[in-house]
């Protein structure tokens, strides 16, 4: 009842609103609150124009990164820790070019795991695995059974576990398990 209310109300309200306000159009959001003498388009050819940037095909620019010239690809874990560089950490020198997958080459990149080659690693996997099974094995061999025998009951407990058809605990005459 009280659901019917609400929308039903909620109708007459929809039918009291002027015409005016039912037909509103979205307005396109805005995308910055400064004025347009600001951030217009003419204002920023103005201020930052195109001509300062190297138009090259790409026969001359073959990497498309307006002919910045990239050092070689080689990452800093690689560099010589005892170098006399101009910034230790990062093995770099002042005013060296920066790669441009700088983030990648760095030294706090991931470090690139070189020592045991994918063969070396496998075989060194497998022979872990054939010892383990291999002791696992030798265990269960030399291991003892368990050092108890189960338990009798007279009658196999028939009555205390519920009757005839009921199952039964072991009883003398019984298989070894």
């Amino acid at each position: 009842m009280l659901s019917r209310g609400i929308a039903r109300a909620s109708q007459l309200r929809l039918a009291a609103r002027p015409v005016a306000s039912a037909t509103r159009i979205p307005i396109v959001q805005r995308r910055t609150f400064l004025p347009e003498q600001l951030t217009g388009q003419k204002i920023m050819e103005e201020k930052y124009p195109d001509s300062d940037y190297p138009n090259l095909t790409e026969a001359e620019d073959p990497e498309m990164n307006g002919g910045y010239i990239n050092p070689p690809r080689v990452k800093r874990q690689f560099r010589d820790p005892h170098g006399d560089w101009w910034d230790k950490q990062e093995r770099r020198n002042f005013g060296e070019p920066v790669h441009e997958d700088n983030d990648i080459l760095g030294i706090f990149s991931p470090f690139e795991y070189t020592w045991v080659s994918a063969g070396k690693g496998a075989l060194q996997l497998g022979a872990f695995v054939t010892l383990f099974v291999s002791v696992c094995y030798g265990i269960s061999f030399i291991y003892p059974d368990q050092p108890a025998y189960p338990r009798e009951f007279e009658g196999g407990l028939e009555k205390e576990l519920g009757g005839k058809g009921a199952v039964r605990a072991r009883m003398a005459g019984d298989p070894d398990p």
